[in-house]
């Protein structure tokens, strides 16, 4: 019995992973971490988005002693796309405002990253909302485009 629990964990477990890896979209970047994280701010600012903050994970890692590469992420949104979520599914609140992960991986690439909204419905079981739903994906892609071309 101890062995068919375990091995049901172990398969959950991995099942999410796989999963929680695939819910992520991700644009490489041929700008810095920092100056991807400065365009996608400007550009969100500029679209009416209130920037409620930048976190600089390797600041504050230096701050501590401790290394890390080039990491940022920048939270960011609008109640009146935000609210009609969380008013379809109110667990949604977990994951807004929304968030990019701008970072620079072992290989010197940059990527900006941010949860795909499929998975977000899927997630949080929002029915009803696929309008707003594809709104945000077609903001978030078209910000995140912005910020990684050339």
């Amino acid at each position: 019995m101890v062995k068919l629990i375990s091995l049901s964990a172990a398969v959950l477990c991995a099942s999410f992973s796989l999963n929680a890896a695939e819910s992520l979209l991700k644009y490489e970047s041929q700008y810095s971490v920092q100056e991807t994280a400065d365009r996608f701010e400007s550009i969100a600012k500029s679209k009416g988005l209130n920037v409620f903050a930048r976190v600089d994970h390797q600041k504050n890692a230096q701050s501590v002693g401790l290394e890390l590469r080039p990491t940022q992420v920048i939270i960011f949104g609008n109640p009146k796309v935000g609210t009609p979520l969380m008013q379809c599914a109110q667990d949604v609140a977990i994951d807004l405002p929304q968030k990019v992960l701008i970072s620079e991986d072992a290989d010197q690439k940059v990527w900006l990253s941010y949860n795909n909204q499929q998975y977000l419905k899927e997630r949080h079981n929002i029915q009803g909302c696929d309008a707003v739903i594809d709104k945000v994906s077609n903001v978030l892609k078209a910000l995140s485009s912005a910020a990684v071309a050339k």
